[in-house]
């Protein structure tokens, strides 16, 4: 709530306020603001504040006026370098449909890095920082940063590759998943967001055709749409994707890649079946393309959970995963594992790009999983999310709201009943950040769902003021 202070008047207030959700990415270039009159009954106070407010953020150069029509956040794209004005412009194009959208697919991950407030965070995609603390990772690095180990990691580049103690130690780890990869096809990266950007630059060109599935992580769609793919959103089911969907695309467009999260699909927990899984190798099989598996959170699954990769063997499949979900997210270590006969290109693709990746940090998380430190970790982590899932799915159903999917894994898919892109805004002016359905699909649009975090939602205070502000729409 606004405040009169000695230094600092409402409309100052109200255009500060305006002004960090704009830099920091929680409001969307293009986003039009809330009226003026709409924004004035927001934030209990009158009109001419706002209207100050507004002149305020105009004269910054954060917002455009456009007549008959609103406020609107500028594109900063051309004060940006390249990349990120190519990322800007996208993201624009994305959500043409949705002026009013609040958070856009960049305000998620800004949101790991610039904390909104201090309260627990719906939106987030990662567990709270307390959750993951581990003194086995001190003595996981001090153990492989002797004066010797260190002079030798710093003053040399690690293996293209990737470290050859990490690789043996991944490899068994994908031997107890059931899917056969030895050393010599597996690839470190920077995470697995890293990998699956390997994967599209080795095997996609710019207006190349790829299926992803709908609802679905929305820096993937971002990602994609910034490398100039055209996206088949396949809408996703209970029990995998929708295969008469994917056989049309295949008739009409011959896509040449897949991208799918098999086990606890972000954001509506699902896991695939085995039978969808057989068809699904089928049609890849008969229309020759891709499939890369993201199983981000194999760590939160059962081994015996059905896998892609495990039922192809690595013939169509590339496996990406990763650990900064569940151990270290700033190590930022993840890897792939691949058919043989793409190793070499897949290699030569992370080689442009960053050569190759940190040693140490690889040393480190080989020495967590061969001592065991990472499975008894992950062990702990799954029974704390098993009890935080049940405290946040009673407090959702208690306050009025029910879910699209059985609640599964870290993420819950929430039906709110008003647009939640809407809500999302006002809940910014409560210090929460959401993440509204929307954001989970190629092409925006105002939707009722939203997905929750189980880990940050077990505050009955969120709860609270998530009702009273959802009331006061309906």
């Amino acid at each position: 709530m606004l405040m009169k202070t000695a230094s600092q008047s409402l409309a100052e207030q109200l255009c500060a306020r305006f002004a960090e959700r704009i830099r920091t990415r929680l409001l969307a270039l293009g986003a039009r603001l809330p009226s003026v009159r709409l924004c004035a009954e927001q934030q209990g106070v009158s009109v001419s504040t706002v209207v100050a407010a507004y002149d305020q953020l105009q004269a910054q150069g954060l917002v455009v006026a456009r007549k008959n029509r609103g406020f609107f956040v500028r594109d900063l794209a051309s004060n940006m370098p390249f990349a990120q004005a190519a990322y800007a412009q996208a993201a624009i194009e994305n959500i043409a449909v949705s002026a009013r959208a609040p958070v856009d697919a960049a305000a998620l991950i800004r949101g790991m890095f610039h904390s909104v407030s201090h309260k627990p965070q719906p939106g987030m995609g990662v567990f709270p920082a307390e959750w993951l603390e581990a003194g086995f990772l001190l003595a996981a690095v001090r153990k492989v940063t002797s004066a010797s180990a260190l002079r030798e990691l710093s003053l040399h580049y690690g293996e293209p590759m990737g470290d050859s103690g990490l690789r043996r130690a991944l490899s068994q780890r994908l031997g107890a998943l059931n899917i056969p990869a030895d050393p010599g096809q597996i690839i470190t990266t920077v995470g697995a967001t890293h990998a699956l950007d390997i994967i599209s630059r080795t095997l996609l060109r710019a207006g190349d055709c790829v299926m992803v599935e709908e609802p679905g992580w929305a820096v993937e769609f971002a990602r994609l749409d910034a490398l100039g793919m055209r996206i088949l959103p396949v809408p996703r089911r209970a029990d995998g994707p929708d295969l008469e969907v994917m056989a049309q695309y295949c008739q009409l467009h011959s896509p040449k890649l897949f991208v799918s999260v098999s086990v606890f699909h972000n954001p509506t927990g699902h896991c695939l079946a085995p039978g969808s899984a057989h068809r699904l190798l089928q049609l890849a099989s008969q229309h020759d393309f891709h499939i890369a598996e993201d199983d981000t959170y194999s760590h939160l699954a059962p081994d015996h959970a059905t896998r892609l990769c495990a039922l192809d063997g690595l013939q169509r499949t590339i496996y990406v995963s990763g650990f900064s979900k569940i151990l270290a997210p700033g190590w930022r270590v993840g890897f792939m594992a691949a058919p043989p006969e793409l190793v070499e290109r897949l290699l030569n693709t992370k080689l442009l790009a960053t050569l190759t990746t940190p040693a140490l940090l690889e040393k480190a998380l080989a020495w967590c999983i061969d001592q065991g430190q990472l499975r008894r970790h992950a062990e702990r982590i799954r029974s704390r999310l098993d009890q935080a899932r049940g405290r946040s799915v009673k407090l959702a159903l208690a306050h009025g709201c029910s879910f699209a999917a059985e609640p599964a894994g870290l993420f819950g898919w929430v039906e709110t009943g008003v647009d939640t892109d809407a809500l999302a805004q006002r809940l910014l002016d409560e210090d929460y950040l959401i993440a509204p359905g929307s954001l989970f699909h190629a092409v925006r649009k105002p939707g009722t769902l939203m997905r929750i975090n189980f880990a940050t939602t077990q505050d009955a205070a969120f709860w609270k003021v998530f009702t009273r502000l959802r009331d006061g729409m309906r």
